[in-house]
């Protein structure tokens, strides 16, 4: 793929540059991302579409990607940043905490502490930053298989887990793996039921929460990573949140053990999983409220 400066872009199109940096930071151009300050946008990347037929924008996915570009500190962005971080990092026993968390991403640096604190611990709180970048950028595009490895790549590079071959940071397992005692799909049968998935989930039109939810609890149990699966997981559902204009949500600590009970009954009894994620989205919409950002 070949990438074109917003220059180059402006130029082709008989566009002013400031016109196109909108279209950027409103998604208009969806698959356009930042490197930098500066963006990239592919060189197939149609104008879009004027009038009642233009795409609408959430005003949370608005203000997202407002506020990432212009890089603002204290606003729903810089929260989401090390909330969602944060805790879905601690759920899978990351042992730096909340303020820690905070601590790197806005100053890039590790504070001073009077424990031993894990090298990959930080690493992947820095890359999954990145990934969050990233489902903001790409929040309305399908998914797929490429985009959900892209997101495993970025999480687990340069991790101790990159070094080993077996490991296939980016591709699917190589090695049988379980989650809470459970059987996963194996090694060999990964891509087709991931294949299928994806084919199921994105020919729905109109996506509520349960569809969401069933995805999650599928794409879990194929478990197609040797590890990570559980934040590539958690990420696709915020981004699919986004995509679908609904309110996303964070698992917070006091809500795992509901969240694993959840996946573990669904769809048996769907209301387990259902409530948790209902009541983390309440607190998700009392941050928008907080931030007078419409939902």
């Amino acid at each position: 793929m070949t990438y074109l400066s917003v220059a180059e872009f402006a130029a082709r199109h008989g566009l002013t540059e400031r016109t196109v940096r909108n279209y950027c930071s409103s998604g208009k151009l969806p698959r356009a991302f930042l490197v930098g300050k500066t963006w990239s946008i592919p060189e197939d990347a149609t104008l879009p579409l004027k009038g009642k037929h233009a795409p609408r924008l959430s005003p949370l996915l608005k203000a997202l990607r407002q506020e990432q570009e212009s890089q603002l500190k204290g606003g729903i962005y810089h929260r989401t940043q090390i909330d969602l971080t944060y805790n879905s990092n601690h759920i899978e026993g990351s042992r730096l905490t909340h303020d820690q968390t905070q601590f790197i991403f806005e100053t890039n640096t590790v504070g001073i502490t009077d424990q031993a604190v894990r090298v990959d611990d930080i690493v992947e709180t820095i890359n999954h930053f990145r990934c969050i970048d990233l489902i903001i950028r790409r929040a309305e595009e399908p998914l797929s298989e490429s985009l959900v490895k892209e997101l495993h790549r970025l999480l687990k590079a340069g991790t101790q887990d990159s070094a080993k071959a077996w490991f296939a940071v980016g591709d699917y397992k190589r090695l049988p793996n379980e989650v809470g005692n459970m059987e996963t799909t194996a090694p060999e049968h990964v891509h087709t039921e991931m294949a299928a998935l994806l084919k199921s989930y994105n020919a729905l039109k109109h996506k509520s929460l349960d569809d969401l939810l069933d995805f999650h609890v599928r794409f879990e149990r194929i478990h197609p990573f040797q590890d990570g699966n559980g934040r590539v997981g958690r990420l696709l559902l915020f981004k699919e949140c986004l995509a679908a204009g609904l309110v996303p949500f964070i698992i917070t600590d006091e809500l795992k053990m509901f969240y694993y009970r959840g996946l573990q009954h669904w769809p048996d009894v769907p209301g387990y999983l259902r409530d948790t994620c209902l009541t983390a989205q309440d607190r998700y919409a009392d941050l928008l409220d907080y931030f007078r950002i419409a939902h």
